[in-house]
C-alpha cells in the first residue's frame, strides 16, 4: 500500500521540508566558518489580508516544538494574541524572535513560517466569524476542503480563533472536546425517506449527542423542518445546507422556517445554517433568526498571513536588509487596548494613545534550547482570544 503525500514529523523536524536555498546557504556558511555566527531574526508581517485591522497569532506551539533542543532562545507573543502588523509609528511588529547561532535554525525557517502563516490565517477567520455570530455557536466544518493531514491543525486553529466546536475526530481529540456534527444528506438518501432517517438517528445515536436534523435533501426546507420536528423527539435544531443553485435568499428561507416552527409550537427548535458562510453572511443570517452556524471553506481556506523571518542582528551588531528595521526590539502592549509599540530598551516602556503605560508583551519561551513555559491547552488560548475580541471590531 502506497504512502500518502504528506511529510512525516521527523522530516519536518530535520528541515527536510525547507526551501533548498537554505540547505545551500548552510553548506556555504559551513565551508566559510560562518555557521556559528550569533544572529537574531524576527518574524513580522507587512500587511494583513483583505485589509483586516487585526489578526490572531496561532501556530507558535509548533514553532516551539521544532526549536526545542536547538541552541537558541525564542521570544514570542503568547499564542492567541490579537495583533496589528505595525505599531502606531509604522514599525513592523515582531511577533516572534529567534536568538542564537544561525546554523541552529537556518534550515527551519520554512517550516516555522509555515506553521504560523497558515494557522494564524485560519484562527483569524474563525475569530471574525465568531465575532459576527456574537453569542450564537459557530462550528468548524472545513476539514473536507483541505488535505486530510491538515485536519488537526485546521480544527485546533479554528477552535483557538473562537469556534465553539470542530467536526473532525482527530481535531476534536486535539482540543479536548467531543466532535460536533449533524447528519449528512447521504444518511437520508440511504434510508430512502426523511422521516425514517430522522427516527433512526434518534433511536440509534447516543442520547448525549445533540439532535440536529438536516432538512433540505428532497423537499422544501420548511416541509422537511416540520417533518423533523414531528419525527425526532428532543430535536434541538434543524440544519439548512441548501445548495447555492437552489438557495435563493437564504435569510428569507431562515425567516420562513423559523416562522413555521414557531407557528406550530416548536419555538425551542433552532435553525442552524451551513454552506458557503463567511462573517458577512453570518451577520445577515443571525439577524434573520438563525441560531447557529457551520462554517467550512472560508475558515479552512482562509487567506494566509504572509509572515517573513529576517536577520536584524549579526555578531551583536544591528544589520538588516532594505525595508526592515535593524536591531533588537522590545515589544510592548497596552493592557486595556490592542495597541502595540516597540522600544530599543526594555526599561523604557512607551505610553499608549489612551495614556496607559504599556507592558512588555513578549514571553521568553525557549532558552538555549530548553523550554521555559509549559504548553497551554487550546481551551485556555481560546479564552485569551475571546477576551481580546471583546475590544475588537470587524
Amino acid at each position: 500500500m502506497g504512502r500518502f503525500f504528506s511529510a512525516e514529523h521527523d522530516d519536518i523536524q530535520k528541515g527536510l521540508t525547507t526551501d533548498v536555498y537554505f540547505q545551500r546557504t548552510e553548506a556555504i556558511l559551513k565551508a566559510k566558518g560562518l555557521l556559528d555566527v550569533h544572529t537574531r531574526s524576527e518574524v513580522t508581517v507587512a500587511d494583513l489580508p483583505d485589509a483586516w485591522p487585526w489578526a490572531v497569532l496561532c501556530g507558535t506551539e509548533e514553532v516551539v516544538r521544532i526549536l526545542e533542543g536547538r541552541e537558541v532562545d525564542l521570544y514570542a507573543l503568547p499564542e492567541g494574541s490579537l495583533f496589528t502588523p505595525r505599531t502606531r509609528r509604522g514599525v513592523k511588529l515582531p511577533v516572534a524572535s529567534i536568538d542564537g547561532p544561525y546554523g541552529q535554525y537556518c534550515s527551519l525557517e520554512t517550516p516555522a513560517l509555515g506553521f504560523i502563516c497558515y494557522a494564524s490565517g485560519v484562527a483569524t477567520m474563525a475569530a471574525r466569524c465568531k465575532l459576527a455570530a456574537g453569542s450564537l455557536p459557530v462550528i468548524s466544518f472545513g476539514v473536507r476542503r483541505m488535505h486530510p493531514a491538515m485536519a488537526p491543525v485546521i480544527d485546533r486553529s479554528s477552535f483557538i480563533g473562537g469556534c465553539d466546536g470542530v467536526s473532525s475526530l482527530k481535531g476534536a481529540e486535539l482540543v479536548g472536546k467531543a466532535a460536533s456534527g449533524t447528519m449528512p444528506h447521504s444518511l437520508v438518501i440511504m434510508m430512502g425517506d426523511q422521516r425514517e432517517a430522522f427516527k433512526a438517528f434518534g433511536e440509534i445515536i447516543d442520547p448525549t449527542v445533540p439532535r440536529v436534523a438536516l432538512t433540505d435533501t428532497f423537499f422544501d426546507e420548511k416541509a422537511e423542518a416540520l417533518m423533523a420536528a414531528e419525527a425526532m423527539p428532543g430535536l434541538r435544531s434543524v440544519r439548512l445546507d441548501t445548495p447555492g443553485s437552489r438557495r435563493g435568499n437564504m435569510a428569507d428561507i431562515v425567516r420562513e422556517v423559523r416562522w413555521e416552527l414557531d407557528l406550530r409550537g416548536y419555538t425551542n427548535v433552532g435553525v442552524f445554517v451551513s454552506g458557503g458562510l463567511d462573517e458577512v453572511k453570518i451577520k445577515e443570517l443571525a439577524a434573520a433568526g438563525a441560531s447557529g452556524f457551520g462554517v467550512g471553506t472560508s475558515i479552512s481556506n482562509a487567506p494566509t498571513i504572509d509572515f517573513a523571518m529576517d536577520i536584524v542582528e549579526k555578531a551583536g551588531k544591528p544589520i538588516a536588509k532594505r525595508g526592515k528595521f535593524a536591531g533588537r526590539k522590545y515589544v510592548f502592549k497596552c493592557p486595556d487596548c490592542l495597541e502595540y509599540e516597540v522600544s530599543l530598551r526594555r526599561d523604557d516602556p512607551p505610553k499608549c494613545s489612551c495614556g496607559e503605560e504599556m507592558r512588555w508583551a513578549e514571553v521568553k519561551v525557549i532558552e538555549k534550547g530548553k523550554r521555559l513555559v509549559p504548553e497551554e491547552p487550546a481551551e485556555e488560548i481560546r479564552r485569551r482570544v475571546l477576551r481580546q475580541m471583546g475590544r475588537a471590531a470587524l
